[in-house]
């Protein structure tokens, strides 16, 4: 290891919004919104891909099939996320995008239950391949003083592609525009089509310098910066640069460097990471990739008009990061993590009684799931921004995609394959119990955020994990 000062970082956090960041954050951004766009087109086609005429899979083989989604995804973002450390953001980005492309394509082309579930595995490793070099990439190039908006803004915009997927479910879902046995496919080749044009955008982005500095590519890491700065700067003055910061250059982060900062440097740290992500996991996928069941199973909604149901909720999700993010820069994190996780728990746990005993129907079920997940989607996205940046750069990655892929393991995995027998028992009471865990979860973890949460609002990277 080698140790020396660098202003790198103080001249990144310096930095005034600009068309360049927004760049960065459209490009990056997009991988929430694929993996939005894929949960919201299976839970949309759920009842379909069940038909004679589509895949004529069983209540079963399709929470089985979303929970192959989420087993790529966790063994995606582990192996991913430990080359992203190791070769760099930039080139992980790129090839778990191109990655996702080829199986949501192979997708739309499955012919039974068994191709269906591997192609999405295969999807699913790509999105969770992402989470870790995007989430990275993100917070190693945002000003300090913004990182918990954006990163909000940009985790929640997994729910703009849940109304995109809505959206189309609409169209490609009705018979009288599309044949059914055709319109499920033509559902995941849209997917593909906007990945590949955020394939073109992001070969233009830079290697992140706070990973070159790691690596001792201390020119590179100049030059990125300079090129940023001469972008952002077009002629006008930049605000006076900060005072620099030790920087050691660790190269390679071996598993057991790993395991000793996770498990003895930052116990407490790696305690609310998983609190908050196990908990946000299990909630969201025991009531997201599930409702399109719910809404045939218990109110008889038509297969087609699903889509309209979820396209509000997505939007509900949508705003509630970018109308509570700014909030966690200003009143902090440990207060707002902690009180959208609460709430959250509180409305859960209320909605899921007024269906257990009949009270609700289609509309106000999806008008109580707004409100919920308002402040869900919120909570949500700040477990990511936590796991995120109070880690060192040299396993930041890779702490990111194990808390991913321990959370959605814990969290996520049981809970569609539970739902789905849980639906499938036809009984409402049977399904409350299953919300009620969800609540009970976000609820331990609203207390861990209290009790162990950092205030890491405003502050550099450097800063908060040098503390």
């Amino acid at each position: 290891m080698t140790s020396f000062e660098s202003s790198i970082p103080a001249r990144l956090d310096r930095l005034p919004w600009s068309r360049w960041h927004w760049r960065l954050v459209i490009a990056l951004g997009i991988a929430w919104v694929l993996d939005g766009l894929e949960v919201t087109i299976v839970g949309s086609l759920a009842s379909v891909l069940g038909e004679p005429g589509t895949l004529s899979l069983t209540y079963a083989q399709i929470g089985a099939s979303a929970s192959a989604y989420l087993a790529g995804a966790i063994v995606g973002a582990v192996f991913f996320g430990k080359m992203a450390d190791l070769y760099g953001r930039k080139r992980l980005f790129l090839v778990t995008l191109g990655l996702y492309l080829a199986a949501t394509v192979a997708t739309a082309l499955s012919w039974g239950f068994v191709s269906f579930a591997i192609f999405r595995a295969l999807t699913g490793a790509g999105i969770g391949g992402e989470a870790g070099a995007m989430n990275s990439a993100i917070d190693e190039l945002i000003p300090a003083r913004m990182r918990g908006r954006v990163d909000l803004a940009i985790n929640g915009s997994y729910w703009l592609g849940t109304a995109v997927g809505a959206a189309a479910s609409l169209v490609l879902l009705d018979e009288r525009i599309v044949p059914r046995a055709l319109g499920w496919r033509l559902a995941f080749g849209l997917g593909a089509t906007l990945g590949l044009a955020i394939l073109l955008v992001r070969r233009c982005l830079p290697e992140s310098p706070r990973w070159l500095l790691l690596h001792g590519c201390v020119e590179e890491a100049e030059n990125v910066v300079s090129h940023i700065e001469r972008d952002v700067a077009k002629g006008r003055p930049l605000p006076p640069v900060g005072a620099p910061v030790r920087v050691v250059a660790h190269r390679n982060a071996t598993f057991s460097h790993v395991a000793r900062v996770l498990f003895v440097e930052h116990l407490r740290r790696t305690v609310l990471g998983l609190s908050l992500m196990i908990s946000q996991a299990f909630a969201y996928n025991a009531v997201f990739f599930t409702y399109a069941l719910v809404l045939t199973r218990f109110y008889g909604i038509a297969p087609g008009s699903v889509g309209l149901y979820l396209l509000p909720f997505a939007l509900g999700n949508l705003c509630g990061p970018l109308l509570l993010g700014p909030l966690f820069d200003t009143i902090g994190r440990r207060t707002m993590i902690a009180a959208t996780y609460a709430v959250a728990a509180l409305l859960l746990a209320v909605t899921g009684w007024g269906f257990a005993h009949g009270l609700l129907d289609a509309a106000t079920q999806t008008m109580l799931w707004c409100v919920v997940f308002f402040f869900a989607s919120a909570a949500a996205s700040s477990a990511y921004l936590t796991v995120s940046e109070l880690f060192p750069v040299e396993l930041r990655a890779m702490a990111v995609a194990l808390f991913y892929a321990v959370g959605t393991g814990v969290g996520g995995l049981v809970a569609p394959a539970l739902f789905g027998r849980l639906i499938a028992s036809g009984s409402r009471s049977q399904v409350f119990v299953g919300y009620l865990v969800g609540a009970g979860l976000m609820a331990g973890a609203a207390v861990v955020a209290l009790w162990l949460g950092v205030p890491a609002e405003r502050r550099s990277l450097e800063e908060i994990t040098s503390s």
